[in-house]
């Protein structure tokens, strides 16, 4: 995921979702579209995940506004599947107050990795991927990210987003009759 040309960046892959907690709707890349979206991938036994992953994406979410940043959870299990159902999600989210929605991968067909993992190539969790406002893949973190280089990857996502609803809703303006020639536009 280069820094250097967007068209390089590439479509993130849709979610494949078996069950979504935390959320009344099943969520999708589609219906997020427009938001920075800041998805942790996880595993409730994973000690990383538990003292890093978690517990950051839920100062993201309470640092961001929700009408730019969406914080998504992904329960992404490749191992100890026994363990990890999603009775026992239910209840992990409830005792570590994890209240942003959270995804069930879906089992990979004859493979141990779940299918949104390896469609997201991470190498294990905890995986912070982040997605922006066009929905296309721009960084991805395996193990622990410090929280300033994460902020400021999500600043600059967030501004990226603001400068391009910017110039459509401009262009919209333009389209409408409300611009000068000399490319004012006025309310």
């Amino acid at each position: 995921m280069s820094e250097a040309h967007s068209e390089a960046y590439r479509p993130a892959p849709p979610w494949q979702v078996t069950q979504w907690f935390n959320t009344t709707r099943s969520l999708s890349l589609e219906a997020l579209r427009g938001k920075v979206i800041v998805l942790e991938s996880f595993q409730m036994l994973c000690p990383g995940c538990v003292a890093h992953g978690l517990p950051q994406a839920q100062r993201v979410r309470a640092t961001f506004p929700r009408d730019q940043v969406e914080v998504i959870g992904l329960h992404t299990v490749f191992e100890h599947h026994a363990a990890m159902t999603p009775t026992s999600l239910e209840a992990f989210l409830y005792e570590y107050r994890i209240d942003f929605p959270v995804g069930v991968d879906k089992a990979g067909e004859g493979e141990a990795v779940p299918q949104t993992m390896r469609a997201y190539a991470m190498r294990g969790t905890p995986t912070l991927t982040l997605i922006d406002a066009q929905g296309r893949l721009r960084h991805q973190h395996f193990g622990q990210v410090s929280d300033l280089l994460l902020g400021a990857q999500i600043a600059q996502l967030v501004q990226e987003a603001e400068a391009v609803r910017a110039v459509d809703a401009a262009g919209e303006r333009a389209a409408a009759g409300a611009c000068s020639v000399d490319g004012v536009c006025e309310p």
